[in-house]
């Protein structure tokens, strides 16, 4: 089914995506990276205690919980998004302001093993909503924060977000 989705092209996306997008660019089949990805994510960071999610690399900055939180909202958002979109519904989505809603969130106040858990439960989501739809589905596009946007390239940019934070668990937690 990947060679049936496709890469989505620059124009299906705004420019703020690219960086998400590239990341994952190379990905044959994106549905079994879904999966592939929700075990490498949940492998790296199930061993870290409480203690270690609460820490943040410099004052002002998310928690290791605060960030897994936000990859749940964010993929939450996404797949409302790529539901829409590939559902064939062209009404507008509005943006949503991430730092607003990791404040609402208050994921320190709970267990890491829990927001994991969540995140891997929303992921588990994505997977079906993503293995559900027709191949002629992933090349819809509607419109999201004020920007064309394709329910493949969705699919792209949950991977290629993760990825990004993954990265930035590796570089600024260490976490690997």
């Amino acid at each position: 089914m990947d060679a049936m989705i496709g890469v989505p092209k620059s124009s299906e996306y705004a420019a703020a995506f690219g960086r998400y997008v590239e990341r994952v660019a190379a990905v044959d089949d994106p549905l079994r990276e879904l999966t592939s990805q929700r075990a490498n994510v949940v492998a790296r960071l199930a061993k870290l205690s409480d203690e270690q999610a609460a820490f943040r690399y410099g004052p002002g900055k998310w928690s290791i919980k605060e960030l897994i939180n936000h990859l749940s909202d964010a993929e939450r958002v996404f797949g409302y998004r790529m539901l829409r979109i590939g559902r064939g519904d062209q009404t507008p989505l509005p943006g949503f302001e991430e730092n607003d809603y990791a404040r609402a969130a208050q994921s320190d106040r709970r267990r890491f093993s829990e927001v994991l858990a969540e995140w891997s439960t929303v992921r588990a989501a994505t997977m079906a909503l993503a293995a559900s739809l027709p191949e002629a589905d992933w090349a819809n596009v509607g419109t999201s924060n004020d920007a064309p946007i394709s329910a493949r390239a969705l699919l792209y940019i949950v991977l290629g977000h993760t990825e990004h934070h993954m990265a930035v668990l590796a570089d600024r937690y260490d976490v690997r």
